[in-house]
């Protein structure tokens, strides 16, 4: 159930704003569906929302396509042209560098980089963001990205690091599937960091773009000898603070006038 200042909307109405099979209507959709109370300050607050899912969806598929490689961080690499690579793996934006060339690099010469699946999903993250605040907001609100994991991201990145319990699984949320008796010779398939994507798909770096039962056979390929649990999907989501982000927007707005979402391509089409 959906409510905006207490009060629930005409869902129709806001459903024929998005393009069938949208991100936006299907997470429209089924938080209307839902038992649980989605509740929004305003609608300019839900379209934010919407807005910023499809963003990380999108930015994940992105990442797919981009030829980042995977590699634990004590072997992981970056372009120096834009990153400094740390000693325990992590990429940190070099000095004098753009922090939106330097995310859209990942993206266009992903080759020259391998990190771990923690990694993928703050870049993933990134990128969305970059593609609703534009180059000149997301430079000035980002001046130091620092890649590794959500506890060294950006504050207003933090929340994804911390999964709830979630009554309803969304598309663009952060899921991930544990594998409870993993090899220790191999603790790198311990689980796996999604995106929840269209059509039962999920995106995990270094895994691809799968069902859940494709993730969950190739987490069971690597267990212990003698393993007796299987893989599974954690009823949990980790989701950035889209309240704070939305009031972020608003701010930036009013600082440089009308910022433009970019249309989403073709939603669900192929991955």
């Amino acid at each position: 159930m959906i409510l905006i200042s207490g009060n629930p909307p005409d869902v129709s109405a806001l459903a024929a704003a998005y393009p069938q099979n949208s991100v936006e209507r299907i997470v429209l959709e089924k938080m209307s569906g839902s038992g649980a109370k989605y509740r929004f300050d305003s609608q300019e607050q839900l379209k934010f929302e919407l807005t910023l899912r499809r963003e990380i969806v999108k930015a994940a598929i992105d990442l797919y396509h981009s030829d980042l490689g995977f590699a634990v961080f004590h072997k992981s690499r970056c372009n120096p042209e834009f990153w400094d690579r740390t000693e325990n793996g992590g990429f940190r934006l070099k000095q004098g560098a753009k922090p939106s060339e330097s995310i859209d690099d990942i993206f266009k010469n992903g080759g020259k980089y391998a990190t771990e699946c923690a990694t993928a999903m703050v870049i993933v993250y990134y990128r969305a963001l970059l593609r609703i605040f534009g180059e000149e907001s997301f430079d000035r609100l980002f001046p130091d990205i620092f890649l590794m994991n959500w506890r060294v991201a950006d504050p207003l990145l933090r929340a994804v690091g911390t999964p709830k319990k979630a009554d309803d699984i969304l598309l663009g949320d952060r899921g991930y599937f544990a594998n409870p008796d993993v090899d220790p010779e191999t603790p790198q398939w311990q689980g796996e960091n999604v995106i929840v994507l269209p059509d039962s798909l999920y995106y995990g770096h270094g895994i691809g773009i799968l069902p859940a039962e494709r993730i969950i056979a190739a987490l069971n390929g690597n267990r212990k000898e003698g393993a007796t649990q299987s893989a599974y999907f954690l009823d949990s989501a980790g989701r950035p603070d889209f309240k704070k982000l939305a009031a972020v927007y608003q701010r930036e707005s009013s600082r440089t006038g009308t910022l433009a979402w970019r249309p989403f391509p073709a939603p669900a089409a192929a991955l």
